[in-house]
């Protein structure tokens, strides 16, 4: 039998929510002890350089939209190494009708733009006009933008989008769910465009910044330079760990909480007054199960479909696309077998060797989910033929790698809504447990900064009490 340790919390999940919660845990002057189930830190973020590639098998990128993700850069050390998108990546196209056109970034742009119809830019100006719906209807991604915008903002401009985000399919996401901002700017202003003008002041005041402005970055070393940083400063972090059981006090049904698990065949165990589930909603519904058996059907509802990432790397070819923006996005009705592709050395330098073009390409998703779970060898066939077609590029690449994730992205799919109210009663009825993933306050690695602080908060709230 294992000594039992005891700390004041315990996070399982060593992705970017759980190493953020504990961080912020521990420099509050607690003991906190980090669980993770694989052999390494960062969960979905993972980089690597080989060849001089730098190979990113999650996140490409994120946006600087809170100052807490840049305080939280900034107290690791890792700020030396951050890196800022390169001004032509603002640059950004769509497939229409075979062709890439580039989305216009503003008013004089969109008049001359061929990416939309004349009759689309003038069924724009109703936009202010049409009243809000009631502020707790259920509607799809999809019904919101058909009633303020028209069909054609729908199939080229929102489509595209919500798969470039959530590899996800408007008509199945819920808008107050996936898009709350969107949402909230209609109810408060009664319109996207006149929302769009008022709410950039309360975002200034805030110190906020609009997805749509906020500058791009990464590392230089890619993502997981954030992930490691935040790991290096951590106590007492565990990886590899396989949880057999989680019990609660039996005669409180509360704190402490009791974790047994196993390492690389060895028993250990902790007890904590605050528990974290800092992993995947169907991970969190298999752990919680024993205390909390109604929240776990609702958890493992949640949609996470499978998506692969395909780099590519090209030397020069006469006729390619000079690759000159972020990428590009392929709406539904284009019916091609990628979702876009993005021009990673284009983007941020020293992805590729002198000389070489990186790309990285997505398949799958909501949209077509069989493609990504093909071999690697016919998801990487399926890239280059859709590179070659829309850009030209050679058929066969100097560089090539595929990452395959049975569950990618989490889907804010109509009822998440009530299955976050759920997690909310969940918390409530077990003091000292909480649950902080990206299926829970926006995917974006700011957000899941932000959901951090929040549990962080409460969690400490929590200690305070016991």
């Amino acid at each position: 039998m294992s000594d039992t340790q005891h700390f004041d919390a315990i996070v399982v999940g060593a992705g970017i929510s759980g190493l953020t919660t504990a961080l912020l845990l521990q420099r509050a002057g607690k003991r906190v002890l980090l669980l993770e189930a694989a052999t390494r830190v960062g969960g979905a973020i993972r980089s690597e350089r080989r060849d001089g590639w730098l190979i990113e098998a999650g996140p490409n990128s994120t946006l600087e939209t809170t100052p807490l993700l840049t305080e939280l850069i900034r107290d690791v050390g890792a700020e030396h190494g951050k890196l800022y998108a390169n001004d032509s990546s603002k640059n950004r196209y769509i497939l229409r009708d075979g062709q890439l056109r580039a989305l216009p970034m503003s008013p004089p742009a969109f008049v001359r733009s061929s990416l939309f119809s004349g009759k689309a830019k003038l069924r724009l100006f109703r936009e202010p006009f049409i009243p809000p719906s009631a502020p707790d209807a259920e509607e799809s991604v999809a019904d919101f933008v058909r009633r303020r915008l028209g069909n054609e903002f729908l199939d080229y401009a929102i489509n595209p989008f919500v798969a470039g985000v959530y590899a996800g399919d408007p008509e199945q996401l819920d808008v107050r769910a996936a898009f709350p901002k969107l949402h909230a700017l209609e109810q408060t202003y009664g319109s996207l465009i006149k929302g769009t003008i008022r709410g950039a002041r309360e975002r200034k005041r805030r110190g906020e910044e609009s997805k749509q402005s906020a500058r791009m970055f990464s590392f230089r070393d890619g993502m997981q330079t954030l992930t490691d940083a935040i790991a290096a400063g951590l106590a007492h972090v565990r990886t590899g760990v396989h949880i057999d059981r989680l019990e609660a006090d039996a005669a409180s049904g509360a704190a402490p909480y009791v974790l047994h698990y196993t390492i690389d065949g060895a028993s250990g165990c902790g007890t904590a007054d605050v528990l974290v589930l800092a992993v995947p909603a169907d991970a969190a519904a298999r752990l919680s199960s024993p205390l909390l058996p109604a929240l776990s059907p609702l958890l493992e509802a949640i949609p996470y479909p499978p998506v692969a990432e395909v780099l590519t790397g090209f030397a020069p070819a006469p006729g390619m696309h000079a690759l000159d923006g972020f990428g590009f996005l392929i709406p539904r009705v284009e019916r091609r077998r990628i979702l876009g592709t993005i021009f990673s050395s284009s983007i941020f330098s020293d992805r590729a060797p002198d000389g070489h073009a990186l790309l990285t390409t997505f398949v799958g998703g909501m949209r077509q989910p069989d493609e990504a779970l093909k071999s690697h060898d016919d998801i990487l066939a399926t890239a280059l033929a859709e590179q070659q077609a829309l850009l030209g590029t050679p058929s066969q690449p100097a560089f090539a790698h595929v990452t395959s994730w049975k569950r990618a992205i989490p889907q804010y799919v109509r009822g998440h809504l009530g299955t976050m109210r759920a997690v909310d009663e969940a918390e409530a009825a077990r003091p000292g447990l909480f649950f902080c993933a990206n299926y829970r306050g926006g995917i974006s690695v700011g957000d899941c900064v932000k959901s951090a602080h929040a549990i962080a908060d409460a969690a400490l709230a929590q200690l305070g009490r016991a």
